[in-house]
């Protein structure tokens, strides 16, 4: 009958012989069998039949010369990695504008408040009237002031014509000294009394000044703190009011930088979103225990519309002794669990390859950040367009970009 060879294996169709690779014959002698076993015979030697033309193929193709083709290499832009032992960052500060002068203001002299003249965020000049008080009683003491002053003033009048009346007997003979002497120390003791109430008198009118009480600067009206009717005494204040005119800045600093800062010289301040230079006036000698700061008084410049309370900040640069460099923002790749990396450019086998690194980001400043890491001084560093290589893809450098260095 017809024998079937696949592989290293013969089928006896006829007898149903299957030789398996050199174990032998076996022989099936049930004749109906062989309808039975002829669909399974003819998908093996199917299956057989491909599978060796598959394996020639390969195998020609090989032969040929004919391999997978390689893909090139991936223009990338690097940059230079250069370790400092330090960085400059910006520290910034807040305080408060505060105006030149901020005052509690209240009457000198005990009374009641009979008129409030202004109100709250009201503007005043200097010597604007702000309330009076009640002058009733201080009007009728003046009265009699008047009429005491009168008196007196008539008394001496009348002392001085006796003694020019006897001032002539006297050297004449007619009268006693004793006499003379008695006229003359009336006249004197009346002068004094006169005196004492021409001062009484303008001890009064001081206070009837002082019964209206006003603004010792121009400002604007803060807090009223004591309304028309009340009794208030000396130094009770009734009003708090804020120069209107100049205004000053006061922010806490550190001991550090405050070290640095110069008297008179002009710095920047935030303010509203804002670029302001303000003159630094003063630092203040103490530090606060519980912010361990200092607190610097800029002058700002007379335009400046702030209202006091408003917010400021200064930045000022502070050096950090850590070792590092600085790298664009587009170098880094965020790793697994937070962790960044870059690629540096190595050379393997002849090819310049792109393999991880891992940096630890110490600084951002802009679109730089300080780092440090597995990566060393003068490495080559992908600067952008990291996502698109992966670690150890071929890569062809197009030149370093910016260096990137500390304080650029």
């Amino acid at each position: 009958g017809r024998v079937i060879r696949a592989g290293v294996c013969r089928v006896d169709v006829t007898t149903i012989n299957i030789a398996r690779c050199g174990r032998g014959t076996k022989t099936v002698s049930d004749p109906d069998s062989k309808r039975k076993w002829r669909p399974a015979l003819a998908a093996v030697s199917a299956a057989v039949l491909a599978t060796a033309a598959l394996t020639a193929a390969l195998t020609a193709r090989v032969a040929s010369g004919d391999a997978v083709p390689r893909r090139e290499a991936i223009p990338v832009r690097s940059t230079t990695f250069a370790i400092d032992a330090h960085y400059v960052r910006e520290q910034r500060f807040l305080g408060l504008i505060r105006a030149a002068a901020r005052s509690r203001v209240g009457f000198e002299i005990p009374g009641t408040i009979a008129q409030i003249l202004v109100n709250e965020g009201d503007a005043v000049a200097l010597g604007t009237a702000l309330a009076r008080l009640d002058t009733a009683h201080l009007d009728a003491r003046r009265q009699a002031a008047l009429a005491a002053l009168a008196q007196t003033a008539a008394e001496l009048e009348l002392a001085r014509a006796r003694t020019a009346r006897q001032a002539p007997l006297q050297a004449s003979g007619a009268i006693a000294a004793q006499t003379f002497d008695d006229t003359r120390l009336t006249e004197q003791a009346i002068e004094a009394r006169l005196d004492a109430a021409t001062a009484g008198l303008r001890a009064l009118d001081i206070e009837l000044e002082k019964s209206v009480l006003r603004a010792p600067y121009a400002a604007r009206v803060g807090h009223r703190l004591m309304d028309r009717g009340a009794v208030t005494r000396p130094g009770t204040p009734v009003f708090t009011l804020v120069a209107a005119a100049e205004r000053e800045a006061h922010i806490g600093i550190a001991v550090e930088q405050a070290r640095a800062l110069q008297t008179g010289r002009a710095y920047p301040l935030t303010w509203r979103g804002a670029r302001v230079n303000a003159r630094l006036r003063a630092v203040r000698p103490e530090v606060n225990p519980v912010s361990m700061t200092t607190v610097a008084i800029f002058e700002l410049p007379r335009d400046t519309e702030a209202f006091d309370g408003e917010p400021v900040a200064i930045s000022l640069p502070r050096t950090v002794a850590a070792r590092g460099g600085w790298l664009p923002l587009s170098a880094l790749l965020e790793g697994e669990r937070g962790v960044w990396t870059v690629l540096a450019l190595r050379e393997r086998e002849g090819h310049t390859v792109a393999l991880r690194e891992v940096v630890e980001v110490l600084h951002v400043s802009g679109d730089r950040a300080f780092v440090r890491g597995s990566v060393n001084s003068g490495d080559q560093i992908v600067s952008d367009g990291v996502h698109r290589v992966a670690p150890g893809a071929r890569v062809r450098a197009l030149g370093p970009g910016a260096q990137a260095r500390a304080g650029r």
